[in-house]
């Protein structure tokens, strides 16, 4: 009866039921590498919130620059290196570790939980979706479904591990053992979405898990999900 009853005064209400279900998470990109020495209590942060936080979809990025300094980080990629220097450009503070971007607005320290906290729940205020995202997979292929919107944007498509365990031979943070969650293995650009709703399918990237993002020309995320759990294997 009070399912009933909350299902009817939804309707009533305008359909804030329908509404709470086409919330998109806040994304939170990590740039980090395993021979910053400043970087693994980011690394903790980003490992709290990708276990406790529904409303937000944690990736981390490790960067390349790093690796020349003692230790090779072996998950390292130049896609990632490339995409926090467009975010270095953008907001004229050049590339460093930890940074932390969120929803692609802005970049801060990523240890620093008090900034990156409040960055979260502002964007969960004022942050943008301009179409709703749905990510399924069907053997070795993902269908990406965006629904109709206003706006324009790039899709991407995001390959990432759940958890790594890595013991560090070198470098700052040499003798230390670190664990990483989410962390991302690939990273590319599969179409452009314009306004109208359509569908990909696309080979499963490398990663054990998968996330679309939609990147506005401004570089600000309006888009986002990840892998349904339900999703046929």
């Amino acid at each position: 009866m009070f399912s009933r009853l909350v299902l009817s005064l939804g309707l009533i209400a305008g359909l804030p039921i329908m509404a709470h279900a086409a919330e998109r998470p806040v994304v939170v990109e990590l740039f980090t590498s395993q021979g910053c020495s400043s970087c693994p209590p980011a690394n903790a942060y980003l490992n709290e919130l990708s276990r406790g936080r529904r409303d937000v979809l944690a990736l981390a990025f490790h960067v390349t620059y790093w690796d020349r300094l003692g230790w090779k980080d072996p998950f390292s990629m130049e896609a990632a290196t490339d995409r926090q220097a467009a975010y270095g450009r953008r907001f004229g503070d050049g590339s460093y570790t930890p940074e932390i971007v969120v929803d692609g607005a802005a970049g801060m320290v990523g240890s620093d939980r008090g900034e990156v906290g409040s960055a979260i729940e502002k964007a969960k205020r004022q942050g943008q979706t301009a179409a709703p995202v749905n990510v399924t997979k069907s053997g070795e292929q993902v269908s990406i479904e965006v629904g109709a919107g206003s706006g324009r944007g790039r899709i991407l498509l995001i390959g990432f591990d759940h958890e790594h365990t890595t013991a560090i031979g070198r470098g700052e943070n040499s003798g230390r053992t670190l664990t990483e969650a989410n962390v991302v293995r690939s990273i590319r650009s599969v179409g452009q979405w314009s306004g109208a709703a359509l569908r990909l399918n696309e080979r499963f990237p490398e990663g054990q898990d998968v996330a679309v993002v939609i990147e506005a020309p401004n570089g600000r995320i309006v888009g986002a999900s990840r892998l349904a759990a339900r999703s046929s294997t």
